[in-house]
Parts: structure tokens; C-alpha cells; sequence
């Protein structure tokens, strides 16, 4: 059975910054909810994991945020969602909801009936091949193109988010003539929200950048109320952060991101 307090806290988890793309867009969608976000950033990046690791941290990191008491898990993070979800939806089955971060949005693109569709993300979540079948599945008349950036989440992992590094990668991976004639792009990974503006300059903002973070959050928001789990609307959430490593740049990322100074617990799981 899952757990029926609605004052627990959503638990988040991310190879590193980029999950945080998704908790901002939860904490502004609502702002009532407690968060545990774990960052694990001992193991960044995840796209260059093989499967059965990124399974391994998962689980590790769930069973962290379960005794830790949280009401629902979000897999913030495109390769976990990829390669961990089943893993984890079997694991904690009947005790746990289980979130991931490629389900809201192959169900809103659907919905919005896109015609062409770009994908970028790392290694593991394209070889995974997970949204071009879910999408082709869902929505059979659609073209998708996905391409593998594998530098990108680094590149913004070390602080380098718009800045001419930035500008030269995206121009480096975004210029494919398969990309040539989008509808839309899917920014697969929470990390290539922080490079947004700089991927809606390359495309001189003539093809729609989901904000995939707020499609997550909407869909999580659903999720609470199905389950009768949604904090009340006068409760004000807190924030609690936890990494595997501390590292200077994910301080200096998330507090920039964020607008204010999170307080960072080292753990080790």
C-alpha cells in the first residue's frame, strides 16, 4: 500500500544539476510540498553508465529517499528514466508511485499532434531508442529524429551554460539536416533546460522547445491528486538537498538556479 501521509516529502533524483530543472518546475507548480532531492554526483553523468549501473545507483537512491519518507519518487533524470523505471516500478510496486521524466512527455506530444519531432539526450537515453518507440507506439504518424549529445550535460555540469563552449556545442550537434524541418524538440535530459535559450537561438525560435520540466510537474501534480496525496494548499514547502559528492559546481549551479543557497548533506549510500 502506498504511504497515505500527504505531508511526506516528493523524493527527486538526478545524476547531478540537471534534476534540479524538474524540482524548480514542482516547486513553482507547488509550492506546498516538501522536496528531497538527492544529486549523485559520484557517478555523473548517467548517459555513459552501462544499464545495470544506473539500476544499481537507482535503487540505492530510492531505498535512501524511502526511509527517508517520501510519498512519491520522481526519476529526474532521462537515462534513469530510460533504463531504471521498470526496475524500479517492479521493485516498489503497491508501496511506492514511481515518476519518470519520458511517459508526461511522449503522452503531451502526442496530444499536440506534432508531425516531426527532434530528440536529443545522452547515449543511454537514445540508444535506448525509449522515446522514438513509446512515441511511434502512441502516435504512429509521426517522424522522429534523435541524436545522442553526449557533451552537453557535462558541459553544463562544469558551468558552461551560455557561454561560447555552450553556443559551439549545440552548433556542433543541431547542425543535421534531419533536424531541418521540426515541429518541435524534446530536450532529452534535465540538464539541456539550462541551455534552452542558447538551443531556441540556434533554431532562431521558428520550432517549439518543450518545457519538459513543467510537463513533468504537471503530470506528478496529477499523480498526488489521484492518489489523495497532494499537501494542503496552506502548508509551505521546505527543501532538502543531498549529493554523493559535493562538488563546488553544483553549489554555484543550484543556487544560481534556484535563487537562494541550498544547504548540501553529503551522503554516502
Amino acid at each position: 500500500m502506498f504511504r497515505q501521509d500527504s505531508y511526506a516529502p516528493i523524493g527527486i533524483f538526478d545524476s547531478g544539476v540537471g534534476g534540479l530543472t524538474v524540482a524548480k518546475a514542482i516547486m513553482n507548480l507547488m509550492p506546498n510540498e516538501d522536496i528531497l532531492y538527492f544529486g549523485d554526483t559520484a557517478h555523473m553523468p548517467y548517459g555513459e553508465k552501462s544499464k545495470e549501473a544506473i539500476i544499481k545507483y537507482s535503487l540505492e537512491i530510492s531505498e535512501f529517499l524511502y526511509q527517508k519518507g517520501v510519498k512519491v519518487l520522481v526519476i529526474a533524470c532521462n537515462s534513469a528514466s530510460a533504463t531504471a523505471y521498470e526496475a524500479l516500478c517492479e521493485y516498489w510496486k503497491e508501496r511506492l508511485p514511481i515518476v519518470n521524466v519520458i511517459d508526461p512527455v511522449v503522452e503531451y506530444v502526442c496530444e499536440q499532434h506534432f508531425a516531426n519531432i527532434g530528440i536529443i539526450g545522452t547515449k543511454a537515453t537514445i540508444n535506448s531508442g525509449v522515446y522514438s518507440r513509446k512515441i511511434q507506439e502512441s502516435c504512429s504518424n509521426v517522424t522522429v529524429n534523435s541524436k545522442a549529445t553526449p557533451l552537453l550535460a557535462g558541459m553544463v555540469e562544469e558551468g558552461l551554460a551560455g557561454t561560447e563552449v555552450s553556443r559551439a556545442l549545440i552548433k556542433h550537434y543541431l547542425r543535421d539536416q534531419r533536424f531541418d524541418q521540426l515541429d518541435c524538440m524534446i530536450l532529452g535530459c534535465t540538464h539541456y533546460p539550462l541551455i534552452q535559450e542558447d538551443i531556441k537561438a540556434f533554431f532562431k525560435e521558428q520550432i517549439k522547445i518543450l518545457d519538459t520540466p513543467s510537463i513533468t510537474a504537471a503530470h506528478l501534480r496529477q499523480v498526488l491528486i489521484d492518489t489523495s496525496l497532494r499537501s494542503p494548499s496552506t502548508y509551505h514547502g521546505e527543501y532538502h538537498f543531498y549529493l554523493s559528492d559535493l562538488t563546488e559546481s553544483f553549489k554555484e549551479i543550484a543556487s544560481y538556479f534556484l535563487g537562494f543557497q541550498p544547504v548540501l548533506e553529503h551522503v554516502v549510500l
